[in-house]
């Protein structure tokens, strides 16, 4: 069967394109190996980072590498393996973290984050997903004066990119949050027009429903090979899966970490690599029920409010695709987290993990392929697949169909990496 639009990929991003794309009159397939939201965009925090306008950086100072090294950090792991194999994209990171660098990149980054509520909202609408969503804000757990202080004052220079905030105090904070406990902690910046979403996995599932309701297909398929198709009229692209083959106008990768593998035999090697995170359910009770998402700024770790849970997320582990799980650093963020809640019964016998795109300028790959015609890119979100999904989806509708861009494509293109060997 033949598509005007094939998109790889189902989280987030992959099921907002698919969605954009079919809203405005195209016959498009939703492609992947799982259904939508069981991957990536199941695991993260169920957060619309709408106050996420800047980037973060590969540690540039002495003091913060010597506290990396040893490698038994809450925040950030990794494992020699991944540090073999991705070595020329860690370099490449290093390099682009300069604060020269970062203040460019985060000027570019910043044009795709101040659309992410505004089109979350036309999708959630669309949907019917509105009961999912929480429009009061999170809140940055602080430990340390000096870090709150530091954040604060950003903060406040944030305003001018629409991001809305205010600081509280602990006693503020215990007014919030009656049943955390925040001895140990100075304070917290809330962030007040950012959203909290109660199950993320659902929030996809609605959208791909949505898809599907306008005439869209979704397919559970494991993509082996993408290859260009010239038997038609004109060039569209062949998609072998296990036990089938699809044909197509124009093809959109957006299958996160799995992207560059797919894009390989066709002469693309991009600069991806993964990042896992790791989360946890809680059974939530009298005792430890919260109204906001609680990031805790100095160890790394959000605990948050979900449909099946209290969700405690790690924050990132730099290793390989088929690494074997390795729960010490969850083991270590559950040792916090229950001095701030009491976390009793898990909901899982084991823990999630999933990983997430990573470029080294910390900017995703959004737009054309460069050696080929009606072949597009749509990867490398990093943290935030699940915020940016619905701005990547509309800018992919847009150029696909020839219309002004909401924004400018440039920097996000996949030749910015063409020297990268």
């Amino acid at each position: 069967m033949r598509y005007e639009v094939i998109v790889i990929g189902a989280g987030m991003v992959g099921t907002s394109i698919a969605w954009h794309l079919q809203k405005n009159n195209s016959k498009v397939l939703l492609l992947d190996r799982k259904l939508p939201g069981l991957e990536t965009s199941y695991g993260n925090a169920g957060l619309i980072q709408r106050e996420a306008i800047h980037t973060h950086p590969f540690p540039r100072q002495l003091t913060e590498l010597v506290r990396v090294m040893p490698n038994r950090g809450t925040d950030i792991r990794y494992r020699l393996p991944a540090i073999l194999r991705y070595h020329q994209a860690l370099l490449q990171y290093w390099k682009y973290s300069t604060p020269a660098s970062v203040k460019k990149i985060e000027a570019e980054w910043q044009t795709l984050i101040a659309h992410c509520t505004s089109e979350h909202q036309t999708m959630i609408t669309a949907s019917n997903a509105d009961e999912l969503i929480r429009r009061d804000g999170w809140l940055q757990l602080h430990r340390s004066e000096d870090t709150l202080k530091t954040a604060a004052a950003l903060a406040i220079s944030d305003r001018e990119q629409g991001v809305e905030h205010k600081v509280l105090s602990v006693e503020e904070l215990k007014v919030l949050e009656p049943n955390a406990n925040f001895d140990g902690f100075v304070g917290a910046i809330h962030w007040l027009n950012s959203w909290q979403v109660s199950n993320p996995s659902m929030l996809v599932k609605a959208y791909a429903k949505n898809f599907e309701d306008m005439g869209g297909t979704t397919q559970e398929k494991n993509v082996k090979e993408i290859t260009p198709d010239d038997s038609g009229d004109g060039q569209g692209w062949k998609v072998v899966t296990d036990n089938d083959t699809y044909y197509c106008d124009d093809l959109v990768v957006a299958a996160g970490p799995w992207s560059n593998e797919l894009i390989k035999p066709l002469g693309y090697n991009l600069p991806l690599f993964p990042m896992r995170g790791y989360h946890q359910h809680f059974k939530t009770t009298g005792k430890n029920t919260i109204n906001h998402s609680m990031f805790d700024m100095d160890k790394g770790f959000v605990m948050g409010p979900m449909q099946q849970g209290i969700r405690i997320t790690t924050g990132a582990e730099m290793t390989t695709m088929d690494a074997p799980k390795n729960f010490g650093q969850l083991k270590t963020v559950l040792k916090l987290a229950r001095k701030i809640l009491p976390l009793e019964e898990a909901v899982e016998s084991e823990a999630w993990a999933g990983s997430r795109p990573c470029m080294p300028d910390m900017k995703p790959v959004i737009g054309p392929a460069h050696k080929h015609e009606k072949l597009w890119f749509a990867f490398g979100h990093s943290h935030q697949g699940f915020t940016l999904g619905p701005m990547t989806g509309r800018i992919m509708e847009e150029l696909i169909h020839n219309k002004p861009v909401i924004v400018d494509v440039e920097p996000f293109n996949a030749q910015r990496f063409s020297k990268i060997k």
